[in-house]
């Protein structure tokens, strides 16, 4: 069988697997719906974005879109970690299959999880009253950049899944992925910002998703001037394209050093 048949199936166990025990990927889309009321009835009335007339959910939704995509990491370097205790990895990796097909199944079935998340979050944000201000094109654009976001940021977890095979190590990621989510334009414009952490925020490749995602979808960016309001898009390619490029060969090697 060739190494995407091989994914397939892995693919599909890892779907049963959600089927039987559903709780995990429940629990993680009901957490971002749980903070996108949060930010958007609780605190929404008080943020103030600059160049931003119609309402805060319209600047937010898109941001914790981008958001949601970057708190799968530690799922799927859970899963990944659990697989490898549970001695689930090493047969695999004694069955004649190719070594990519494990890592393909997995980043497969926890891409179609983001998919779902994504389109509870949309419905959602449509019902407190944030509307795609442009055509199907372009909001189908936006979503295809979150996903491209998502899966590279699965190869991260997957990586560090392979690498730091601890709960402790799973726990320290799990609270390093919110700094790096905070400090970013999700929730608000850099330039409300002191100046050197609006640089931080602009660096960030959240912050470049998010603004990308907000332009195609016709959504105000609460960027009004540098550089990320002029390559947002280039740079919601590049970044994701860049994380593959470092982490799918380190994952890959990680894997062939498994003990």
């Amino acid at each position: 069988m060739s190494t995407i048949t091989q994914a397939g199936i892995l693919t599909t166990r890892h779907l049963q697997h959600w089927q039987r025990q559903p709780l995990t990927p429940i629990f993680g889309i009901a957490f971002s719906i749980m903070l996108l009321l949060i930010f958007a009835l609780l605190f929404g009335g008080a943020m103030r974005v600059p160049g931003v007339d119609g309402g805060y959910v319209s600047f937010l939704l898109p941001g914790m879109l981008t958001l949601a995509m970057m708190f799968g990491v530690e799922t799927t370097m859970s899963a990944i970690t659990t697989d490898s205790k549970k001695g689930i990895t090493d047969r695999f990796r004694s069955m004649p299959m190719s070594s990519g097909a494990v890592a393909l199944g997995r980043s497969g079935a926890d891409l179609l999880t983001s998919i779902v998340e994504l389109a509870v979050l949309i419905a959602g944000g449509l019902l407190i009253g944030w509307r795609i201000e442009a055509g199907p094109i372009g909001a189908l654009a936006a979503i295809g950049l979150l996903l491209w976001l998502r899966f590279a940021l699965l190869w991260v977890g997957i990586f560090l899944g392979l690498t730091l095979r601890s709960d402790g190590a799973t726990t320290a990621v799990q609270v390093l992925v919110w700094p790096l989510g905070f400090a970013s334009n999700v929730f608000v414009a850099p330039e409300t910002m002191p100046g050197w952490l609006a640089a931080i925020a602009q660096a960030n490749p959240i912050s470049a998703t998010a603004t990308a995602v907000r332009d195609l979808f016709g959504n105000p960016t609460g960027i009004t001037s540098g550089w990320l309001a002029e390559a947002a898009i280039p740079l919601a390619i590049a970044w994701p394209a860049a994380l593959l490029a470092v982490f799918v060969p380190l994952a890959a090697r990680a894997f062939r050093r498994l003990r």
